[in-house]
């Protein structure tokens, strides 16, 4: 007659966070520290620094090699948080000269364009470079994103920002006004971020790829209907005007609500596809 397995007791939680290898912090990493109030920043993690809080200083050399979810003392004794930034906290700490294309329309817009891996993207123009920090994690790591700025100090700032983040080995940015042209040729998807882009489509369908994606940012409605216009084109299908609203919550369960800010109108998305338009032999 077989032996009845022997029943091993349940694992406790105690037991599988001990192998649970752990991800610390170290040198050079950026870090997020966040307060009891939710007040937070973003740190790069340097030998021998300090970060000066509402709350107090914490010593960098305390929080290096520290496990990352973990709670850390200020010198005062207030509690923060030591966790690694998301994207998103990064593009909101970015150091800025003009409006940013915020979180909640990039993220729509690489779906709405198919941007991932591998994909090659031509940006117009850099700005403070937070689109092009999103453009860059998507198309990682064998995509290519092109941005374009007429003007030089604004570039750097993308630049730098850039290289903050780790993102710039693969961006190429190029001072030029794009009423030249772009110099690649069937990328797959182009973003204006300019407030007259009607005047450059002819230099976007040169530069997409046959079927390609457009992509706009406007704030005001008199720039849509002025883009519509010139998007009345064979060359150009498909084309979609849309809105983004964003409304956090109290995220408190005796006290679920609706915060008493929102993220509302900050543009509006226009998409297009570039046709390919056959030419009459007759």
């Amino acid at each position: 007659m077989a032996e009845k397995p022997v029943c091993s007791q349940p694992r406790s939680a105690a037991e599988w966070r001990s192998e649970k290898p752990l991800s610390r912090a170290r040198a050079g990493d950026l870090a997020l520290l966040m307060g009891p109030d939710r007040r937070w920043q973003i740190v790069r993690l340097e030998p021998g620094q300090s970060v000066h809080t509402h709350r107090g200083v914490l010593a960098h050399d305390d929080l290096i090699g520290r496990p990352w979810g973990s709670q850390v003392a200020s010198h005062t004794g207030q509690p923060f948080l030591l966790l690694t930034p998301s994207l998103h906290d990064l593009i909101l700490r970015l150091r800025r000269t003009t409006q940013i294309v915020y979180p909640k329309e990039a993220g729509y817009i690489l779906l709405k364009m198919n941007i991932g891996p591998g994909s090659r993207v031509v940006e117009a123009g850099s700005g403070s470079g937070a689109l092009t920090a999103v453009l860059a994690h998507a198309v990682r790591p064998d995509g290519r994103v092109y941005s374009y700025e007429v003007r030089p100090e604004m570039q750097q700032l993308a630049r730098r920002n850039l290289e903050r983040l780790g993102l710039a080995d693969v961006v190429e940015f190029k001072i030029r006004d794009i009423a030249e042209g772009f110099d690649e040729v069937n990328v797959d998807a182009l973003f204006l971020d300019l407030p007259n882009p009607w005047d450059y489509l002819e230099q976007a369908h040169a530069a997409l790829v046959n079927g390609g994606y457009l992509g706009s940012l406007l704030p005001t409605a008199n720039q849509v209907t002025r883009l519509l216009e010139a998007l009345e084109s064979p060359r150009w299908g498909l084309v979609e005007v849309e809105e983004i609203l964003l409304r956090p919550y109290k995220a408190v369960s005796a006290r679920f609500r609706p915060e008493d800010r929102m993220v509302a109108h900050t543009g509006f998305l226009i998409f297009a596809r570039a046709l390919l338009i056959e030419e009459s032999t007759g």
